[in-house]
Formats: structure tokens, C-alpha cells, sequence
């Protein structure tokens, strides 16, 4: 099934170009089936980059989604069209009397201050509150994911001496296919992740009740996907999304700005920038989502309203 975004959407166009089936008003309306809803809170500064990796991956299950765009109210980063967000964005306060089946919030560049230092902490605090009556499943992302856990369960993060930059190979926690999480079904016992990092959750600060269940994890880069069951919130600390040459465009950032970066570990092939980049995570990313997706309408509601009942 395809997913349904805003026909003059920029990622649009982008998307069909990939083959990504896209779905107009009209035609979705004709169909007898419930598009599962998800909204998209991004906090990055590129929307629409941020946009299209997430579309793609959405786009790509066999249920139709229907994908809201939202932003934050109390804050507004300079360095985005505010044509874009007009046209595109909701922002929370204006979806606050819906519900969703699932809720995608992205990471931020702000991982170096502290939580509460984030000019809309608050708002995302009151987000993360909205968020158990009114969202079925919630997947944060990156310091998405950091945020979540901090306010949920009050689990720290750790400044890393040097950012935590390249292609990491992890490894699944339950050996059995038996026995692994519906998320993780399908994936090998190992896999390959970008990192892209300043700060890390640890493992032993998680809660000893064993609420959170550790999915995936890598004996180099640490923690890399954890789930809250009873609260159906789910944690990834990378970003199985990037496209293949997301790492790529951060470096060369970094590097224009004179700042001391080292090169994305296993990722240019020979370890030469000149060459191009080899994309090792393309099908996890696929396989993650369309697990997320299929569990979550597996076990939502079909009226809407009976979400966070």
C-alpha cells in the first residue's frame, strides 16, 4: 500500500523518483480500509531531508499510512522555510485533539546541552505527556530517544570524548528467532548501523526493573535499540534512516567549518572520501519500520478513540 503526504510536498517528487507508491486524497478516500496515522514530530533543522528518509521508509509497508507533519510551537529554527513549515506543518498544538497510531520523533542537534537547557523542553515534555492518551506507539529516534528515556524513567546521557561517527556493526540480544521481539523479526544476528553521535545512554543506567528490554546492541558503540512494552514507546540511538550518503554531507559540514573531525569509521570504501560511500543498512531500515508498522496494526484500536483508553 502506499502512503499518503501533501501532493506538493518537495520529498514527493524525490519519492516517486525512487519508485515509493504515493497516494492522492481522492484516491485514498475510495479506498474501504483505515490508513494507519502517524505523525511525524521533527525537530531537525532539514526538514525536508528528515521528511523524505522517514516517508521512504513508511512508504514502503504494505498497510496505508497517512503521515502528519509536526512541529514544535515554541520554538522555530531560523534556517527553515517558514513557507515550508505554513504549507506542511501542524504544529502540536494544532493536532492535540487527535489521536494516532503511531508517533515518530526525530533527534535534534541540540544533544550537548542539558535536557532542560532545549528552548522547547517543556513543550516536548508536555508532547511526551500528550503522547500516553493519545498515541498508540511512539518510536523516538536519536536524542529523541535520549529524551524520552530521561523523562520517562529518568535515565542519564554521557558527553562522549569524541563524537561517535560511522558505519557500527551490532548485534541482536536474543539469539532466537523464537524468542526476539516482534521488532526484530527478520533481522540477522548481526547488523550494520550509522552513528552519529556526542552522547551515549548506558546500559547499567537503565531501569533495574527491567522495564526497558535491550534489542540491539553493539560491543563498540553501545546501545542502539531498546522498548518500553507497557508503554509502547520504542528507543533507537542511530539512525538505521540515513541514506547513503547522509554521513557523507556530515562530514564535509564539519569539515568546512573547521571543526576537528575524524573521517565516518567503515564507511568510504578504503577509507578514501573520493570514493563512494557503500550503503550496508538499507534493508534493516525497511525491515525495522515494516515491523513497527505491521505490529502496530496488529494491536491499535480500530476506532481511533479507543487510542490511550
Amino acid at each position: 500500500m502506499p502512503i499518503k503526504i501533501p501532493n506538493d510536498l518537495p520529498a514527493a517528487e524525490l519519492l516517486r523518483n525512487e519508485g515509493v507508491r504515493l497516494i492522492g486524497e481522492e484516491d485514498a478516500l475510495q479506498q474501504d480500509i483505515r490508513p494507519m496515522q502517524v505523525g511525524l514530530l521533527n525537530l531537525m533543522p532539514d526538514k525536508l531531508t528528515t521528511e523524505t528518509q522517514f516517508a521512504r521508509l513508511l512508504g514502503a509497508t504494505p498497510l496505508q499510512v497517512e503521515l502528519t507533519l509536526i512541529s514544535t510551537g515554541s520554538y522555530i529554527p531560523s534556517n527553515v522555510s517558514q513557507s515550508h513549515l505554513q504549507s506542511f506543518y501542524q504544529s502540536w498544538e494544532q493536532v492535540a485533539d487527535r489521536k494516532f497510531d503511531g508517533l515518530l520523533i526525530t533527534g535534534a542537534p541540540v544533544e550537548l546541552l542539558e535536557f532542560e537547557e532545549v528552548k522547547y523542553w517543556d513543550e516536548l515534555v508536555r508532547i511526551f505527556e500528550w503522547s500516553r492518551r493519545h498515541v498508540h506507539s511512539t518510536f523516538n529516534v536519536c536524542w529523541g530517544a535520549q529524551a524520552a528515556l530521561y523523562h520517562f524513567h529518568g535515565v542519564p546521557k554521557h558527553t562522549l570524548p569524541v563524537k561517535r561517527f560511522g558505519i557500527y556493526r551490532h548485534e541482536v540480544t536474543e539469539p532466537r528467532d523464537a524468542a526476539r521481539s516482534p521488532l526484530m523479526r527478520g533481522f540477522d544476528d548481526e547488523f550494520w548501523v550509522p552513528v552519529s553521535r556526542h552522547t551515549e545512554v548506558r546500559e547499567e543506567d537503565l531501569p533495574a526493573d527491567g522495564s526497558i528490554r535491550v534489542l540491539a546492541r553493539s560491543s563498540r558503540a553501545g546501545l542502539c535499540l531498546c522498548e518500553d512494552p507497557a508503554n509502547r514507546h520504542l528507543f533507537m540511538f542511530n539512525h538505521l534512516e540515513y541514506d547513503t550518503f547522509t554521513l557523507d554531507r556530515e562530514y564535509r559540514r564539519d569539515l568546512e567549518r573547521g571543526l576537528n573531525v575524524e573521517m565516518p569509521l567503515r564507511y568510504y570504501p578504503d577509507d578514501d572520501p573520493a570514493k563512494r560511500p557503500v550503503n550496508r543498512w538499507r534493508a534493516y531500515a525497511h525491515l525495522l519500520f515494516g515491523n513497527w508498522i505491521n505490529e502496530m496494526y496488529q494491536t491499535t484500536p480500530f476506532d481511533l478513540d479507543g487510542i490511550g483508553g
